[in-house]
């Protein structure tokens, strides 16, 4: 499979020949993938321990660490307290991102077309089918926009990156919240489905006309064409490092049980609508607990270390005071 491959050339399964004390295993969300397969990377080289990740969507990965499968999953869905409860798991966040629609639009770079958040909901409902539609056209005085079908590209996966961008456009659209709400996997009304933030990106680089939603860095390593949004306060906002943390800046971590903060749709001027955290999930008494406290080391050096391979790919690092919330929480409730 694909992700098998791209993980091995990553460099995240450790090398046969290293003596392990224990393999640290890890299945879930694709929304982190380049930031984790970076900082395993890094990890490796540094202590010769290996971390094998599968970049399978978050919903397999919370259905994995529920069978105690794998030591960790990773979901951009975070979990309420009462669900971490009754599986007997400890949940964090651990980096923070922001989704992108991406294009294929002959003429158009990156970051010229504007889409506001009613309309990407009424592109997904397939209200608004061509282009060059009054309502894009409405917001996109300038540019030419051609009179061809949309082809709608979406995940098929349970996905956390799904879970945000319907959430956002629950809050942005009151037809999309009564038609379709918000989910890791919805009732999708058009388009064609694509698996993991890798096949989005690639479905939507090799289909002209199509629009899709990825994590921002595989916008990136793609060069796919972002779009411009409008955000909560109706300013025109680009996917910058500074509109992310524009948004991440309002969450309140202490205060959310579970660390459940979704965030979307956040206030201010220079917010980015679409940013997100992705979090991570063990069980607080682990059947392996060598690979439990190994996990623990490649997190706690991950936050220690990480931040700057963070934000070479446009991640937002955690603060620091969320990190020292983060450190209490695996020392009151993961048994070692």
């Amino acid at each position: 499979m694909n992700f098998i491959r791209t993980i091995v050339a990553a460099g995240l399964v450790a090398a046969s020949t290293s003596a392990l004390a224990a393999d640290i295993t890890g299945a879930g969300a694709t929304f982190p993938f380049p930031i984790y397969s970076k900082w395993a990377d890094a990890y490796k080289k540094e202590t010769g321990n290996g971390l094998n990740y599968q970049s399978i969507g978050s919903g397999a990965g919370i259905k994995q660490i529920q069978a105690k499968t794998v030591t960790f999953g990773a979901t951009d869905a975070p979990l309420k307290a009462e669900q971490l409860e009754k599986d007997g798991l400890v949940q964090w966040p651990m980096v923070m991102g922001a989704i992108v629609p991406v294009v294929n639009l002959e003429g158009i770079k990156p970051g010229e077309l504007v889409l506001s958040g009613e309309v990407l909901g009424d592109i997904y409902l397939g209200k608004i089918k061509k282009w060059d539609d009054v309502a894009i056209a409405k917001l996109n005085p300038k540019l030419k926009l051609p009179g061809d079908a949309i082809t709608v590209v979406r995940r098929s996966d349970g996905s956390g990156t799904t879970f945000n961008f319907t959430d956002y456009l629950s809050k942005s659209s009151a037809d999309w919240k009564a038609k379709v709400g918000t989910g890791t996997a919805v009732e999708w009304p058009v388009g064609v489905g694509a698996k993991g933030n890798e096949g989005v990106a690639g479905n939507v680089g090799q289909t002209k006309n199509a629009i899709g939603y990825v994590e921002y860095a595989y916008a990136k390593q793609n060069k796919l064409t972002h779009t411009a949004m409008i955000n909560k306060a109706g300013k025109t906002v680009q996917p910058t490092m500074e509109a992310f943390q524009a948004a991440a800046s309002n969450a309140d971590w202490a205060k959310a049980p579970g660390y459940y903060v979704i965030l979307t749709d956040q206030p201010g001027e220079a917010s980015w609508p679409i940013t997100a955290a992705t979090f991570i999930l063990m069980h607080k008494a682990a059947t392996d607990k060598a690979a439990s406290q190994e996990a623990i080391k490649f997190f706690k050096y991950a936050f220690e270390k990480g931040d700057k391979m963070a934000e070479d790919l446009d991640y937002i690092p955690m603060p620091d005071s969320v990190v020292k919330l983060i450190e209490k929480t695996w020392s009151a409730e993961i048994k070692s």
